[in-house]
């Protein structure tokens, strides 16, 4: 199943929220995914430009966009970044097609 990488930013609205009710998000996130097919394999907070991080396996990528379109929707966040991760298999793989696609640069 697809891996998903989820990089979010909360707005200052919803940090308010969170900090006037905590509470832990990967449960209600977690069953939501699960919902649709999928798995949370992980949710994290952080410092720096994203304010988390979460990983979901997801049955495809149209699976993905629709828990991208949900999350964005709520308008709790700055920004939602997701990003379809494959395996370094899947990666060798790719780099063995690559040889056969026989791109040019530009002015070759």
């Amino acid at each position: 199943m697809p891996l998903y990488l989820f990089r979010f930013g909360y707005t200052a609205e919803a940090w308010s929220a969170l900090m006037q009710n905590p509470q832990d998000r990967r449960e209600m996130l977690a069953s939501r995914i699960f919902g649709m097919g999928g798995r949370l394999q992980g949710f994290w907070y952080a410092f720096g430009e994203h304010d988390g991080y979460a990983l979901a396996e997801l049955p495809d990528n149209v699976s993905a966009a629709s828990v991208a379109v949900a999350v964005n929707g709520t308008g709790a966040f700055r920004h939602l970044d997701t990003t379809v991760l494959i395996s370094a298999e899947e990666m060798l793989e790719a780099m063995e097609h690559a040889n056969d696609f026989g791109y040019a640069k530009p002015g070759d």
